[in-house]
């Protein structure tokens, strides 16, 4: 493949370099330079109301979800340009953070199978940013099977054809900021899990749903418990047919994956900056042949992510749907950034154990990176599922013995039964 510009894109790289000097909120850049992983560290204002101004703004201009068509607010976009936004937009993106699951999972979902009507109400308030969405998947006793999600949704008997939701979600990011979401319920516990369940699409502010942030070892709250009691959906905000939730989902996931793992950074331009610029008694620290040898593994690592990635970004411009060789990029990012934080606290002795930023090296960012980065190695599929991915759907290795394959989810033993 070759990386340089065509002509084309050259100009609209120059377009795009253009627009954002002339528009971007310049007075937060320094801010958002030294933001750590999963906290856009802002100080000087509210955090979520300089995200959604930002997106706003690229909305009103026609740079919002490139990708998308035009009638759901995108701008119809080449992935290649969408990848040159990403580049130029530079520290500005870390204001995206916010809209990550609803643009990159959510949207993609509604646009494969919600109704029409929906879509050209929901996406273009999506990508304005005036709206926030989440994804409603995980669940406490499911662990990483999310087929194994007990959730229930139950037809109401007043004839009307709403849908009962009742049960409790977890881990699920953004909840508390977010206006709708996507819920993936069961519906028929008589047949084998993955046959029975329904995805829906909901408003966040519906009667009868709970939200209580978790606190992560990092101070943040990013995730949440859910609670629906007696919660009502319509049925046209159902999403695909009854007992389809499965197939719905796949959607989501690829998505998910390919959003995360593509754009998942690893701390490895920070550290190799941190290194040239750390005094140790012998000198800098880059100096030393074993962190240069360390330095050139993490070196390897972030060259291939970026060339795997490269590969989706091919796949797409032939219009190819995200596949499970995405789950690579998520797999080894998350495990590089933790072991990346690792090292870097090494270096640093028992100054490593200081989380001021005001007074800890490195304004406390690979401490904030380790404390962070188990969470990347669960979210959107833990090690091992993508493991499991990885060897059946891309190597094509046989599968893992399923002995509950063709069992009724109610019949399937649980602990303590």
């Amino acid at each position: 493949m070759n990386f340089d510009d065509t002509p084309e894109e050259a100009a609209f790289r120059s377009e795009v370099r253009a627009w954002i000097a002339a528009n971007a909120p310049t007075h937060l850049e320094a801010e958002l330079k030294q933001s750590s992983f999963g906290n856009m560290g802002l100080k000087s204002e509210d955090p979520i109301a300089a995200a959604k101004a930002w997106q706003k703004k690229k909305f009103d201009a026609g740079w919002a979800c490139l990708h998308w068509p035009k009638e759901y607010g995108g701008r119809g976009a080449t992935p290649i340009e969408r990848v040159i936004w990403g580049q130029e937009e530079g520290a500005y993106g870390t204001l995206g953070g916010l809209f990550t699951i609803g643009h990159g999972m959510c949207g993609p979902t509604l646009m494969a199978w919600a109704l029409e009507e929906h879509k050209r109400k929901l996406l273009p308030a999506m990508a304005s940013g005036a709206e926030v969405w989440c994804q409603l998947f995980s669940e406490p006793a499911g662990g990483s099977d999310l087929a194994g999600l007990r959730t229930k949704a139950e037809q109401a008997t007043d004839g009307s054809g709403d849908w009962i939701i009742q049960g409790q979600k977890i881990w699920t990011s953004g909840a508390q900021n977010s206006d709708y979401g996507i819920l993936i319920t069961r519906t028929d516990p008589n047949v084998p899990k993955h046959k029975g369940l329904t995805m829906f699409w909901l408003s966040m502010k519906s009667p009868g749903i709970e939200i209580r942030p978790i606190k992560q070892a990092n101070g943040q709250s990013g995730f949440n418990e859910v609670f629906f009691n007696e919660v009502r959906i319509p049925d046209n905000q159902r999403l695909g047919a009854v007992g389809q939730g499965w197939t719905v989902s796949l959607t989501t996931l690829m998505n998910e994956r390919l959003s995360i793992g593509s754009g998942m950074p690893t701390g490895f331009p920070e550290l190799f900056d941190y290194c040239l610029n750390f005094q140790t008694e012998d000198g800098p620290a880059a100096d030393d042949r074993m962190v240069r040898s360390r330095l050139a593994q993490y070196a390897v690592k972030a060259s291939g992510l970026k060339y795997t990635g490269m590969r989706a970004i091919s796949a797409l411009s032939k219009g190819e749907t995200p596949g499970p060789e995405n789950s690579i990029g998520k797999l080894v990012a998350g495990a590089t950034m933790q072991e990346l934080a690792m090292f870097a606290l090494d270096l640093q002795g028992q100054a490593g154990v200081i989380l001021d930023p005001a007074h800890a090296e490195a304004a406390a960012r690979f401490q904030a990176m380790l404390l962070r980065s188990p969470a990347t190695r669960v979210e959107g599929g833990t090690d091992e599922i993508l493991r499991n991915i990885i060897a059946e759907r891309v190597l094509g290795l046989p599968g893992d013995i399923r002995v509950d394959k063709d069992v009724a989810f109610k019949d399937i033993p649980t602990s303590g039964r």
